[in-house]
């Protein structure tokens, strides 16, 4: 992707950002919500909507070079908007608080700026959320002994 090209995407991602994340203001205040959180309000449907809206960052940050690792924290990012979106009330409160697509487009901005920098930062986080979702599995497991430990000595009457 040439230079003009790339300056031309990175602009329209700011302003897509800026649309669904920030775009409105709630008078007399300095709090801004988008078009993101004024979706996520539609039952059932709202959050996937917006996640999938959110992945035409994504698509964009692939088709302009950006490494596995930076797309996997954007993926992450868009997911977790998406996952928290799910909860009754407490997922819209957030729609309006987490600004996945704000997030993304600051990310991929820092890698265009910083490709060093920002790569080994979210290979670092990767790394981060694979050794806590090891340490997840591993605790769950260890619970499930002593269940069952504590179960076989009840039936055995120890």
């Amino acid at each position: 992707m040439n230079k003009t090209h790339r300056s031309y995407s990175k602009e329209k991602l700011n302003r897509l950002a800026w649309l669904l994340d920030n775009s409105i203001r709630i008078p007399g205040t300095d709090i801004r919500f988008g078009l993101d959180g004024l979706i996520g309000l539609i039952p059932g449907f709202g959050d996937a909507i917006g996640a999938v809206i959110s992945t035409h960052i994504l698509n964009q940050a692939a088709q302009m070079g950006a490494p596995k690792s930076l797309l996997i924290r954007m993926g992450f990012n868009i997911g977790l908007d998406a996952l928290l979106g799910i909860i009754p009330v407490i997922g819209d409160l957030t729609d309006f608080v987490f600004k996945a697509n704000h997030r993304n487009v600051q990310l991929l901005n820092a890698y265009l700026e910083k490709p060093g920098k920002i790569t080994m930062h979210s290979r670092l986080f990767i790394g981060g959320m694979g050794f806590l979702l090891l340490g997840t599995v591993l605790l769950i497991g260890f619970f499930g002994i002593l269940l069952m430990r504590w179960l076989w000595l009840s039936v055995q009457g120890g």
